[in-house]
C-alpha cells in the first residue's frame, strides 16, 4: 500500500492550484518511464526516463534553459542546450556511474528506430545523483535493457514516487528521498501549466523544513536513525527537471529553471559543496521547431511566441512551489530501505511531519 503524498496529509505547499494529477505529467504530452532494480542485498538503483512531448523529440526539439546551483554533480548535453536553446532527445536519469550506459542506450535507441546507414548526430540529456550508500555502484548494474524498459514504460498518467527508477536508491535530507513531482496552474498568465520532478539526494536533516517548520530537528537520531556508515557526511544531490506548455523562449526558460533553488531553499537545500544542483526547463509552447543541422532542411524564418517578461513572475510563483511540494512528495512516498553493506535509510515517519506541523499550525484547515 503506497504512502500518502503531502497534500492527502493535509500540507499546503504555497498558494497556485495543483494540476489534475499534481505532476510533471500534467503538462499535456510529457511522460515518465521508470525501471526499477532491487536484488539481492547491495542492488538498489534504477533508470527514470523524461519525454518533453508525445512526438520524437529528436525530430522534433523544444526550447530550453538550464541552471546550476551547485555543480558537484553531472547533467549531460547543457552545453549545446546553453548554445541552441533547444531540448533535443529524451531526458535520462540514473545514478552517477551509470550514466554513460544510459547516454549510449538512448542513442542505440533512436540507432534502432532510424533507417539503416542514415546518419545521426546526438548529444542526450543524462542526469545523475549518487546512490552508493544503499546501492553497489560499482557493481554497474544498470544495463542497457533497463534504459530500453524505461522508455517503453514511459507514459502519461500518475507518475510513482519514491524508492522508484532513478530515485530507488537516493537519499533526501537524511531521510530515504528518491522520485517526487508535483505541477502548478497558472491561470493568471493564460492557463498554462508548470510541472516539476525531482530526483532528490541531498541535504542534512537538521536543516530540512516544511511551511517553516524546522521539521528536521524535530525528528532526531535517536528518534529516526541517520543513514549510512558511522562517520559518513551528508550531502548528495538533486536533478530538477521542469516542464510547461507556455510559449517560453530560451532564455526564459533558464530563468524558470533558476527558480528551482527557491524550492530547495524553502524546504532546506543550501547546495552544500558536496552537491550537484543541477535543474533543466523546457517549455512546449512553440511546438514545430525544426530539427535539421542542414541548411537546407531547414525554413529561413521561424515565427515563435513568447510570454511577455512582465507577466512571467506567476510561472516563477509555480516553480518554486512545485519544486517545494516535489521534493516533500518524494520524501513522503519513499519507504524504508536497506541496502549496500547493511546501510538503511528509514522513510520520514508521517505521523511525527504531521504532529510537528500541527503543534505550530501549519496544516491546511
Amino acid at each position: 500500500m503506497s504512502r500518502p503524498r503531502a497534500r492527502e496529509l493535509g500540507i499546503r505547499i504555497g498558494t497556485l492550484p495543483t494540476g489534475a494529477l499534481n505532476a510533471i505529467t500534467d503538462v499535456p504530452g510529457v511522460r515518465v518511464g521508470h525501471t526499477t532494480l532491487v536484488e539481492g542485498d547491495s542492488v538498489r538503483t534504477g533508470v527514470t526516463v523524461v519525454l518533453p512531448h508525445e512526438g520524437n523529440p529528436w525530430d522534433e526539439p523544444v526550447f530550453a534553459g538550464p541552471h546550476r546551483l551547485n555543480g558537484n554533480g553531472e547533467l549531460t548535453g547543457l552545453e549545446w542546450i546553453r548554445e541552441s536553446g533547444m531540448l533535443t532527445s529524451p531526458i535520462g536519469l540514473t545514478n552517477t556511474h551509470s550514466v554513460g550506459i544510459v547516454h549510449d542506450a538512448l542513442i542505440a535507441a533512436e540507432v534502432e528506430r532510424r533507417p539503416d546507414g542514415e546518419d545521426f548526430w546526438s548529444l542526450p540529456v543524462v542526469g545523475e545523483t549518487w546512490d552508493g550508500s544503499l546501492n553497489d555502484i560499482n557493481g554497474m548494474h544498470v544495463r542497457p535493457e533497463h534504459v530500453r524498459a524505461a522508455l517503453d514504460a514511459a507514459a502519461s498518467g500518475p507518475v510513482a514516487e519514491g524508492n522508484v527508477g532513478s530515485g530507488t536508491g537516493m537519499i533526501c535530507h537524511e531521510f530515504k528521498g528518491g522520485i517526487g513531482t508535483s505541477s502548478r496552474m497558472v491561470e493568471e498568465v493564460g492557463g498554462y501549466v508548470v510541472g516539476v520532478l525531482v530526483q532528490a539526494n541531498y541535504g542534512r536533516r537538521v536543516r530540512f523544513r516544511v511551511e517553516g517548520v524546522p521539521v528536521g530537528a524535530e525528528i532526531p537520531a535517536d528518534v529516526v536513525p541517520l543513514p549510512g556508515v558511522p562517520g559518513a557526511q551528508p550531502g548528495g544531490s538533486i536533478i530538477v527537471l521542469i516542464a510547461t506548455n507556455a510559449p517560453l523562449l530560451p532564455g526564459q526558460c533558464e530563468r524558470l529553471a533558476q527558480r528551482a533553488g527557491l524550492g530547495i531553499a524553502r524546504i532546506g537545500g543550501v547546495g552544500e559543496n558536496s552537491s550537484g544542483d543541477l535543474f533543466l526547463c523546457f517549455a512546449t509552447g512553440n511546438r514545430g521547431l525544426p530539427a535539421g543541422d542542414v541548411a537546407a532542411e531547414n525554413p529561413l524564418t521561424v515565427t515563435v511566441e513568447m510570454v511577455p517578461s512582465g507577466r512571467i513572475t506567476p510561472l516563477f510563483d509555480a516553480v518554486v512551489e512545485a519544486t517545494e511540494e516535489a521534493i516533500l512528495n518524494a520524501l513522503c512516498a519513499a519507504e524504508t530501505m536497506s541496502g549496500h553493506r547493511g546501510t538503511v535509510a528509514h522513510e520520514l515517519p508521517e505521523d511525527l511531519l504531521v504532529e510537528a506541523l500541527a503543534r505550530r499550525g501549519a496544516l491546511a484547515r
